[in-house]
């Protein structure tokens, strides 16, 4: 396996036809591939932080990563994402997986779990006519790249 550039509109695209539980992005700062054998096997789309109480300028989040399934896949693409993220200058990297995900990719790239966040729905005036994401309790996991990035 080896990393690849890879556009939103690409990225959206194998986001749309292979993630289990959410649907493409509006946008992004960057996003990653991860090919085999020339063929595109998954996805890291990396842009501001959909919480605005995090939306600091120094912290990204990973809003969408999706494989079809290679081993270690998952894994290369949360590491190529804090690396590039840290050589943009940010000073954190964070993440959300449904609290029914076991996480191991995260913890293997280097990653800490930092606990329970959020509701298990949107809220608010804001608040979607249906649900974007499984209404259950999701993990924030993050990534200190540099100085400064500690909570």
């Amino acid at each position: 396996m080896r990393l690849v550039p890879v556009s939103l509109k690409a990225a959206n695209t194998f986001v749309a036809e292979h993630h289990r539980h959410h649907k493409p992005v509006v946008g992004h700062k960057f996003s990653i591939g991860c090919a085999q054998e020339g063929r595109l096997v998954g996805v890291a789309i990396v842009g501001r932080p959909v919480s605005r109480y995090l939306d600091n300028g120094l912290t990204l989040e990973v809003n969408r990563l999706c494989t079809t399934g290679e081993k270690n896949a998952c894994s290369m693409l949360y590491a190529a994402a804090a690396r590039a993220a840290k050589a943009m200058g940010y000073q954190k990297i964070i993440t959300y997986t449904l609290d029914t995900e076991p996480g191991t990719s995260l913890r293997a790239a280097g990653w800490k779990c930092m606990g329970l966040a959020g509701g298990k729905r949107w809220t608010g005036k804001r608040c979607p006519a249906e649900d974007l994401c499984p209404p259950q309790m999701k993990l924030r996991y993050e990534k200190v790249l540099s100085a400064g990035g500690e909570v």
